[in-house]
């Protein structure tokens, strides 16, 4: 009897074996979230709302940079396809070098920030707790930027449990250190907002620490040069914001749409606002985990890309179709059976009006939420193998149209003709939906098939 060790090309046992420690460790990411807003809730809406708020307000800065440097992963993996190993590593310092630069350039946005924070018109005892849990986030960001650079050469490479390794160390941090910070427990004091983002910081910290003695090691030093790869290379730091570029302009404008329907819910009042961040907590949930089977994809489509293999790359690309739909035809089981005890869990200790009143509204939102959980998977596949072939500006352009769309359409029917934040809800719902099919259709075309990215060493 024999036995087979290695899974065969393009299969769906590859991609388990890439994917699964993703999928964890974007889950770990979604608990430390998940926890963050599940402990401040226990205080009240508005600090649940603030975090919301504020965090993701932080991670929109950080995402052009994030995206710029995440296209790490499909680079490294098609290096590794070309049989091109010592490029690896020079990819990972021409993204250090991004970093660095990238640091400075967040932290001078933060008036711009109290600025559009002021002009969404949110709640005075909102907009003071968001304020403060984003000015002492930000200072974490270059920790975020670079475990975001050594995850993209791990996740190129195929090394994905060192990511899920890391991942759990900074989720086990995280949930510690917010619990005796947050709360005041273990001789620490309570300081509500400012210990959940220190318990952040600390633990985005410690994930990095954990990448970083991986990467430096002498047996990963060894095998991809990485001390020869210790200087600026034109050649591959071109490559990496040409491809990356319209990945990270991409994330940017994504998130910076999100954020503003967001805000434009948070406009229309304290009810709205901890509806809508009772709703997303939940679609952190079933969104989150989606990201580590795009990386799968992501590399894996890339590394066959790189290797001149285009029909290997349609095999994993499927495989990771239907590991996402898996996962999102139970998440949406979830949101239809027992949305009202999904929302019961944030309950605050305390009676809280404002919780009182927004539940009904949450659960029917939430509801709604079970139809594009989906079209999410379909969505992160498809555009997925898209990034790993190199098609990066056609998707960029689709997913920023995509986005910007749903903020007019909710600032119309929100502010300008007056409709409920149910009905804005059911229209944004309603459009995702079918740039979903677009996604496809362009998949579909083919032309991904015939992009060249990188040669192979014997075209070189």
């Amino acid at each position: 009897m024999t036995f087979q060790t290695q899974p065969a090309a393009g299969s769906l046992r590859e991609m388990l074996i890439i994917a699964l420690p993703m999928v964890v460790s974007h889950g770990c990411e979604t608990v430390m979230i998940f926890t963050d807003r599940l402990f401040l809730s226990q205080l009240g809406s508005v600090p649940m709302n603030a975090a919301l708020v504020g965090g993701l307000t932080s991670y929109m800065l950080m995402t052009f940079f994030v995206g710029l440097v995440g296209y790490a992963t499909a680079l490294v993996a098609q290096y590794l396809g070309a049989l091109r190993r010592t490029d690896c590593a020079l990819v990972v310092t021409q993204a250090f070098f991004i970093c660095l630069t990238a640091y400075p350039l967040i932290l001078a946005t933060v008036p711009l920030i109290h600025w559009l924070f002021a002009l969404m018109e949110s709640a005075p005892v909102q907009l003071r707790a968001q304020l403060q849990y984003f000015d002492l986030l930000i200072y974490g960001t270059l920790f975020g930027l670079l475990r975001t650079v050594l995850n993209s050469f791990f996740s190129g490479i195929g090394r994905t449990r060192v990511v899920m390794l890391a991942a759990l160390v900074a989720m086990t941090i995280n949930v510690g250190a917010n619990y005796a910070l947050i709360f005041g427990h273990l001789g620490f004091p309570a300081l509500g907002l400012r210990g959940a983002a220190c318990g952040t910081i600390l633990a985005s910290l410690c994930g990095l620490l954990v990448l970083a003695a991986v990467y430096f090691s002498r047996e990963n030093r060894q095998c991809y040069q990485i001390r020869k790869s210790l200087h600026f290379d034109a050649r591959v730091m071109g490559k990496l914001l040409r491809y990356g570029s319209p990945a990270g302009g991409e994330m940017f404008l994504n998130l910076l749409a999100f954020t503003l329907i967001i805000l434009i819910f948070h406009g229309d009042g304290l009810i709205t606002a901890t509806a809508i961040t009772l709703v997303l907590n939940w679609d952190l949930v079933s969104f989150v985990p989606l990201i580590g089977i795009q990386i799968a994809v992501v590399s894996l489509v890339g590394r066959y890309m790189g290797a001149q293999q285009p029909e290997l790359a349609t095999k994993v690309t499927i495989a990771g179709l239907k590991m996402a739909l898996f996962y999102s035809g139970l998440i949406l089981l979830l949101f239809v059976s027992w949305p009202d005890q999904l929302i019961g869990i944030f309950e605050p200790a305390v009676f809280d009006p404002i919780f009182t009143q927004a539940r009904p509204l949450a659960v029917s939102m939430l509801r709604l939420a079970a139809f594009y959980v989906l079209a999410d998977a379909m969505m992160v596949v498809f555009s997925g193998a898209l990034r790993g072939a190199g098609d990066t500006f056609w998707t960029m352009c689709l997913s920023v149209g995509m986005h910007w769309l749903l903020v007019l359409v909710l600032w119309g029917l929100l502010k300008v003709a007056g409709f409920s934040a149910l009905t804005a809800w059911m229209a944004l719902v309603c459009f995702f939906l079918v740039f979903c099919g677009l996604f496809y259709l362009r998949y579909r075309t083919g032309r991904w098939k015939t992009l060249v990215v990188v040669e192979a060493e014997h075209e070189r």
